[in-house]
């Protein structure tokens, strides 16, 4: 088997692994610098959805992803397996032990060289490595590690790398992952011990996962980071498979402003369940995206915008509404009768306006210190969806004047 039909085997998997938007990938005669993709580069070279794209290699069909980067940049990623081989039985897994898909493995050299090589064509700027487990977590992880340490000291790569964390890794091989990488990540999966036994009854929630994370901030709180990549410890990430454990949003939630506030978790990513055939949850209904869309939304205003739990709209069940976007859902609940007053406001009340974000509330406090602000214009000219926030703020004291829509026309939000 040739090295990229190997690698499409393995991207093919690493696709369940969250780290940026599906992508696409046109050749370009030569790549871009490592610090990723203005929005009109992107918009040039893979068009308006790059999603539909994909790298063609030799005749390969290889996926690349859009990670975010700060500013707003994007970097075009290759997310591959160093083997889809492995020993645990997930129940929703399509590459469980017991499953018969068309295993791959790579030598941590000959796909670090794959690699640097797809990197020089300018076909993707930056790595997400992954691996099943076979033998051990810690033996996996010595395969991760040998692999980014060929990258980074043998071949000089200085772009993007993110290591996953394996279940079972050692508090050492940790600290080698945050010394060599941009960002690590270890995948919960599931709320609780309890929730995580009916997807991947071999894991041990937390001394093989939590700790992970655990070990990770307590080594960016004891260890000088001039060690690290960049002088700088990588961020850390974990992902949640929503839906077949019977999890709630607010068990989801719970656990991540949890996270966010006590172990520096960066974000979480919600996978939405999609039954694979052969696997012991095949019969089981695939989760309706919209409520992964709104854990997302959620946990951006309990990251970015300052929200407590306690602020977001639940249902008896636990559930987020999926009609309505969380901060919508507050403003009618808190704002509609109370509106904030945008000349007096400070940050935190005025980001929980629906229609202005943490920068656009940055631009309102700078502006109204030169002058007040009066009007929805002023506003829209700094950024604020000002018809969305419109219902929920005063200007001088007074509800602002707005435009009527016309009939049968749905204003803009």
């Amino acid at each position: 088997m040739d090295a990229f039909h190997k690698l499409a085997l393995a991207t093919c998997q690493a696709n369940l692994e969250a780290d940026g938007e599906p992508s696409a990938f046109r050749p370009s005669p030569a790549p871009e610098r490592s610090g990723g993709l203005t929005g009109r580069q992107v918009r040039q070279r893979y068009g308006a959805h790059p999603a539909s794209w994909f790298a063609d290699l030799d005749g390969y069909t290889i996926p690349l992803h859009m990670a975010a980067m700060p500013g707003g940049r994007r970097l075009p990623l290759l997310k591959s397996m160093l083997t889809t081989a492995c020993e645990r039985n997930c129940l929703y897994c399509g590459f469980r032990a017991g499953c018969d898909p068309q295993r791959v493995t790579f030598q941590p050299e000959e796909l670090a060289r794959l690699f640097l090589g797809l990197h020089q064509r300018g076909v993707a700027h930056g790595l997400f490595l992954s691996s099943g487990i076979l033998g051990c977590g810690v033996r996996a992880q010595d395969g991760l590690i040998d692999a980014a340490e060929i990258l980074r000291h043998r071949l000089h790569f200085r772009g993007y790398l993110h290591l996953k964390i394996m279940p079972g890794a050692e508090r050492d091989q940790v600290a080698r992952a945050m010394q060599l990488a941009d960002r690590v990540s270890i995948n919960l999966e599931a709320p609780s011990a309890g929730h995580l036994r009916r997807l991947a009854p071999r894991k041990d929630f937390d001394d093989e996962l939590l700790a992970g994370l655990r070990w990770a901030e307590e080594i960016r709180q004891s260890r000088p980071p001039q060690s690290a990549w960049r002088g700088r410890w990588p961020s850390t990430t974990t992902q949640f498979v929503v839906g077949p454990a019977g999890e709630s949003d607010l068990d989801l939630l719970t656990l991540t402003s949890r996270l966010m506030s006590r172990l520096g978790l960066a974000r979480a990513y919600f996978e939405s369940f999609s039954p694979h055939l052969g696997t012991p949850l095949e019969g089981v209904r695939p989760e309706d995206p919209l409520r992964a869309h709104r854990l997302y939304q959620a946990s951006f205003l309990l990251r970015d915008y300052g929200f407590d739990l306690e602020e977001l709209a639940f249902n008896p069940q636990g559930g987020l509404p999926r009609h309505i976007d969380p901060k919508l859902a507050y403003a009618r609940s808190a704002l509609a009768e109370s509106p904030v007053e945008v000349n007096r406001a400070p940050r935190q009340q005025l980001v929980r306006v629906p229609g202005i974000g943490p920068r656009t509330a940055e631009a309102l406090l700078a502006a109204r210190r030169q002058q007040a602000l009066r009007s929805l214009d002023q506003l829209h000219r700094l950024g604020v969806i000002a018809e969305r926030a419109a219902p929920y703020i005063t200007l001088d004291g007074h509800a602002p004047r707005r435009q009527l829509p016309l009939p049968g026309v749905e204003p803009t939000t």
